[in-house]
């Protein structure tokens, strides 16, 4: 005796499969339902913040310039040079350069670990390790310590 089969009965495999689909999809739209709420109460500043320079730093001990290349690229590992001057407009040689930075509106930094690599010379230096995951509002950050003293400079970049 033959058992009923159903012609539109999805094999169990697919079923599996499809389980697991719908399962990731919830997640996923859980997660960014709670990154859109970390970021509820964060400010996006004002136009004429955003940009690649120059920016003056916090206690305008620097002024600092990103040069990219080329535009910066959404899911690209990419090398950006930045140019420090001191208060009079000098390059500054010889300085300690950290980065950080990530998106304030979804509580999260930066997806890689960008570092100064070499100075290029005339107060250049070369970051690399810059990608920026996602498009939307990055902050971009620089600490700089050189003889001019430790300050600290924000980019806000809209990609």
């Amino acid at each position: 005796m033959m058992k009923n089969r159903k012609h539109n009965a999805i094999p169990a495999g697919r079923r599996f499969a499809l389980s697991i689909a719908l399962a990731g999809l919830l997640l996923a739209s859980a997660g960014c339902g709670h990154l859109a709420m970390m970021g509820q109460n964060v400010q996006r500043p004002a136009e004429e913040a955003f940009g690649l320079g120059p920016r003056v730093s916090i206690n305008r001990i620097y002024t600092a310039t990103l040069q990219p290349q080329q535009p910066l690229l959404v899911r690209r590992l990419q090398s950006v040079p930045v140019l420090i001057t001191d208060s009079q407009g000098r390059p500054v040689e010889h300085a300690a350069i950290s980065v950080d930075g990530g998106m304030p509106e979804h509580g999260h930094g930066l997806p890689t670990q960008p570092r100064v690599t070499r100075a290029l010379g005339g107060g250049v230096y070369e970051i690399e390790g810059v990608r920026f995951n996602m498009g939307g509002w990055w902050e971009f950050k620089l600490a700089i310590d050189s003889a001019a003293g430790t300050d600290r400079v924000t980019f806000n970049l809209s990609l």
